[in-house]
Order: C-alpha cells, then sequence, then structure tokens
C-alpha cells in the first residue's frame, strides 16, 4: 500500500535521559536526549469516526520513546534511533515512520547547535528485518 496519499501525526520534542555513546562519561554520567516522532497513517476511519481505536494513541507513543531512550545503553545514535522506529512500528496503525535523535550535549568539542540523526523506517522494513533475523538463527 502507497503511503504517498496517508496522513502524519507527530510527536515532537519528547525529551528523556539516556546514557548512550561512545565515551565512558557519556555512559557514566548520561546526557538528554530529544526525539521527534513522525508516524503516517491513515486518519480517516478515525476522524470520521472520532474514535482513539482507529488512530495512534500519542501518549503511548511518547511512553514508547522515553522506554527506550532510558533502556539499554548503546554507542550510536544510529542505534538509538532504529530502536525507536522499532517501537513505534509496533503500532499496528503506523505504516512508516520518521524518527529524529537530537543529541543537544554531545561531546563535539566546539560550540554547536545541535546534532542528530533522522532515519525514515517503513512497516515493510520492519517485516525484512525480522525475516533477516530469523533466517540467521
Amino acid at each position: 500500500m502507497s503511503t504517498a496519499r496517508r496522513d502524519v501525526v507527530a510527536v515532537r520534542g519528547i525529551r528523556a535521559r539516556g546514557f548512550h555513546g561512545v565515551l565512558p562519561e557519556e555512559r557514566r554520567d548520561g546526557q538528554d536526549f530529544v526525539v521527534d516522532v513522525a508516524m503516517t497513517i491513515d486518519t480517516r476511519p478515525a476522524a470520521a469516526s472520532d474514535d482513539l481505536a482507529l488512530t495512534v494513541d500519542y501518549s503511548a507513543v511518547a511512553a514508547a520513546v522515553v522506554v527506550v531512550v532510558t533502556g539499554e545503553s548503546v554507542d550510536l545514535v544510529e542505534t538509538l534511533a532504529a530502536r525507536i522506529a522499532d517501537a513505534v512500528l509496533a503500532e499496528p496503525l503506523v505504516e512508516q515512520v520518521e524518527i529524529v535523535v537530537h543529541k543537544p550535549e554531545a561531546p563535539v568539542g566546539v560550540p554547536f547547535g545541535d546534532v542528530c540523526v533522522t532515519i525514515v523506517r517503513s512497516r515493510d522494513d520492519r517485516r525484512d528485518t525480522i525475516r533477516d533475523e530469523e533466517s540467521a538463527q
């Protein structure tokens, strides 16, 4: 199914403290991460019925993002973004997701405004990943 004609539900600026990074002090001290989530879904059934069950519950999505950010430490922001995408795509009505993970306290060594990683994943990407993992076992 094409996502070109679908709608977007977004939650921006989700903040949580995580212990991610390649440097020991990042894993020891942690830092705040800010996550933007844009989910492609068909909102027409929910709009027609005014029924939350027919759309994505953005409070549940925000809570899932916080669980990932505050969970298991990873070295790369790219890995964190991919894990967040997987969590969001677990929502049955989400067809595609764009995740932006901001790391405003990154140890860059010079003054900067923001470090972020943006990824786009679809439900088909998730199915392919699951099949690849099952094949490898």
